[in-house]
């Protein structure tokens, strides 16, 4: 006599199709069963690893942890510290520290990214400027340049830098001249 409509058999997967399925390599799989974040709930009589279908959401999961900056290692511990915790409430609680800590190391990133992104954008704004300059004049007068709306002295940070660098090769007569003015000067300057 049945009861009712028995539940279709869960189709396990072996390691290729489950590999396959979340587009990692077998080598992948392992490892997270190496480290302990994904377990096989059988094996084949001739050995082969099965996966219950739920590794493809853990295999997901793991990707998507490590694509926020964590690491295998990282992802290791708090899965282990999750598992061992004595009440679900403390789990929750270490998980949401670790969230909460990789909230604010993102938050700080984006903030230095968005600095970046102005300094590009500034300097980009700048230099576009400077295709409309006279070919004449040669790049270590961009120093001090007043041309094309640029105020002498005034330019982005980024190319600033660039353009206050050392002596260039065009400097390298004037700077042997001074050296070898400098070198028949024998009076104490002080």
């Amino acid at each position: 006599m049945q009861t009712g409509p028995s539940k279709p058999a869960t189709k396990l997967l072996r390691v290729g199709d489950l590999a396959k399925a979340v587009g990692k390599s077998v080598r992948a799989i392992h490892l997270y069963e190496e480290l302990g974040l994904l377990c096989p709930v059988s094996r084949t009589t001739g050995g082969f690893r099965l996966f219950h279908p739920d590794a493809v959401d853990r295999i997901n999961w793991i990707t998507k942890l490590q694509a926020i900056g964590f690491s295998l290692s990282e992802i290791q511990g708090f899965v282990r510290e999750f598992e061992t915790a004595d009440s679900g409430r403390t789990a929750a609680a270490r998980v949401r520290a670790v969230f909460q800590d990789k909230l604010k190391q993102t938050r700080d990133s984006l903030a230095q990214l968005q600095v970046i992104e102005n300094d590009l954008v500034e300097a980009l704004e700048y230099l576009d400027s400077c295709q409309h300059c006279a070919p004449v004049y040669q790049p270590r007068e961009c120093r001090s340049c007043d041309h094309q709306g640029h105020e002498r002295g005034v330019a982005p940070e980024l190319f600033a830098g660039l353009s206050a660098g050392g002596p260039t090769a065009a400097d390298a007569p004037l700077v042997e001249l001074k050296r070898s003015a400098g070198a028949g000067n024998t009076e104490d300057p002080n």
